[in-house]
């Protein structure tokens, strides 16, 4: 359909994805995505079985309505047994919400959820990839992608960002870097001794909604963390198969012009080989997360 909300919450779209292979290291299998049709806002929440659907939606629900002021009056599903079952129906017919349900085996009617749920796998796919993150990651890379998405500007919304559309106020980009980057965490002096390191390697998983801090693996205790103080290395990425931090190799064409080959064997030069642990802070950039 061609009809498109004229305010916040008009219509709401929805999607589960999954099972994933890998559990991720909460270890959920399944993803939900809710789409403001008017504002392309998305959220997404992860679930460890379908099951957890009805419950999801009404957390959702809660969040949404607060912050706008408004209800949700239309939700927009397949026919999947999660939407579709005594408890949801009921649920929505008392909240006053008309859920819409696809036609069987024609998923173009629920096609916005559709693209954008194949748009954040596919984006999240290439996160992991591009610095040969584990797949048990991949969660995290879901959550950044739908994090960016909800930044970038859109056609859909007259070329305006869906947080602005959805809020009113611009988002910054300033804060913004490398998915999967190494970085190094600052340890306050309270929590160390004078003799130990000040900061702890770590691999950048995103950004968190609770405070105004980054989404860390630490790599020494092997857990996720949140920090504000971060040195971001973003040409640099972690070795999973010898345990360190190695430079991302530039591919130099078998023939170039003569006077391209000189500025691609320096380019070559410049990153060739490994990195040191002297070496480590080298290219690092330093920021706190405002």
């Amino acid at each position: 359909t061609s009809w498109r909300a004229k305010a916040v919450l008009e219509l709401i779209h929805t999607d589960v994805c999954g099972p994933m292979r890998t559990p991720s290291h909460e270890q959920n299998r399944y993803f939900i995505l809710f789409i403001d049709d008017y504002s392309r806002m998305t959220w997404v929440y992860f679930m460890r079985e379908k099951s957890e659907v009805f419950k999801v939606f009404k957390k959702f629900k809660n969040l949404v309505e607060k912050q706008s002021g408004r209800s949700i009056k239309v939700l927009r599903s397949d026919r999947g047994k999660e939407y579709n079952n005594s408890e949801f129906d009921k649920f929505c017919e008392e909240e006053g919400i008309e859920h819409q349900t696809t036609v069987s085996y024609n998923p173009q009617q629920n096609g916005v959820s559709e693209r954008k749920n194949r748009t954040v796998m596919e984006m999240a796919r290439s996160m992991l990839q591009e610095k040969h993150l584990p797949k048990a990651f991949w969660a995290e890379a879901v959550y950044t992608a739908v994090y960016l998405l909800n930044r970038c500007p859109t056609k859909a919304v007259q070329n305006m960002t869906p947080i602005e559309a959805w809020s009113g106020k611009k988002p910054s980009a300033k804060h913004l870097r490398v998915f999967g980057s190494i970085c190094y965490v600052h340890i306050p002096t309270e929590k160390r001794h004078k003799l130990e390191e000040k900061t702890e390697k770590g691999i950048f998983l995103g950004y968190s909604t609770q405070s105004k801090g980054y989404r860390i693996y630490n790599l020494k205790t092997k857990k996720l963390i949140i920090s504000r103080d971060v040195e971001f290395d973003e040409d640099a990425m972690w070795n999973w198969d010898e345990e360190k931090v190695e430079r991302q190799s530039v591919m130099i064409p078998k023939e170039t012009p003569p006077q391209q080959q000189q500025k691609k064997e320096q380019t070559k030069q410049k990153w060739k080989g490994g990195v040191n642990k002297h070496q480590d802070h080298q290219k690092a950039t330093t920021i706190r997360r405002d």
